[in-house]
């Protein structure tokens, strides 16, 4: 009965190890994919704005991974450093699981200051990716 047990043992570990290496095979972990749109009328890395100017930034994300979808997309901005403050939270369904783009306006304030941009998106595993911009308003 002993050996017997040994057996039973065995056979599970090796069952368990050929699972595990199955969901890696399948499931790499790769973080989903986010980009500044670039092109006539877009602010696309960080710059020096003049005050109460409109700013247009956009960005492009998709799915890396055939099931992994996009769940979510998120919008903060911090001001001289400060703490973050959430512009736009949206939950992804549908075909933005797949890709989504967005275009984000805004008009700069009438005073001089550093406002840093993030744009965040999360896959279905809950890996993040993010880009972010700094606007220094003078």
């Amino acid at each position: 009965m002993h050996s017997l047990n040994k057996s039973a043992a065995a056979l599970l570990f090796v069952t368990l190890f050929a699972l595990s290496s199955c969901k890696k095979e399948e499931d790499e972990g790769k973080l989903p994919n986010i980009s500044f749109k670039s092109g006539t009328g877009y602010t696309a890395a960080d710059a020096t704005i003049a005050k109460k100017t409109d700013v247009k930034i956009g960005i492009n994300a998709s799915k890396s991974e055939d099931k992994d979808v996009l769940t979510k997309f998120t919008i903060t901005r911090s001001i001289d450093g400060g703490a973050d403050s959430t512009l736009l939270s949206k939950d992804l369904s549908g075909g933005e699981g797949d890709s989504y783009a967005y275009d984000y306006t805004t008009t700069t304030p009438d005073k001089a200051e550093k406002e840093k941009y993030t744009f965040t998106v999360v896959n279905r595993d809950g890996l993040v990716n993010k880009v972010s911009l700094t606007l220094t308003v003078q």
